[in-house]
């Protein structure tokens, strides 16, 4: 089971979460988080954000990072999205 959580903050107030599961043993790590980003962005009603460098190289240290401003095309009313795996079976 694949299960990743994402919350979204202003003001050092957790505004919404949600958590996605994925169970299927067909996609790799790498498609299971874009297809929960996927999820996100639906259900956030938000623009699907940009990995930078600076994203990728948290999110593979720590399995965890924030989407500021800079990681979206459009204007946000959020300081930041972080993400977070929570569980994952290899």
């Amino acid at each position: 089971m694949f299960r990743l959580w994402a919350k979204m903050f202003k003001d050092n107030r957790l505004m919404k979460d949600m958590e996605v599961q994925n169970a299927s043993l067909e996609l790799n790590r790498t498609r299971k988080i874009y297809q929960a980003i996927d999820d996100i962005c639906v259900e956030f009603d938000l623009a699907h954000p940009i990995w930078l460098e600076s994203t990728i190289r948290e999110f593979q240290l720590h399995d965890k990072c924030r989407f500021t401003k800079d990681n979206f095309p459009d204007e946000i009313e959020f300081d930041y999205l972080e993400i977070q795996v929570l569980e994952e079976d290899y």
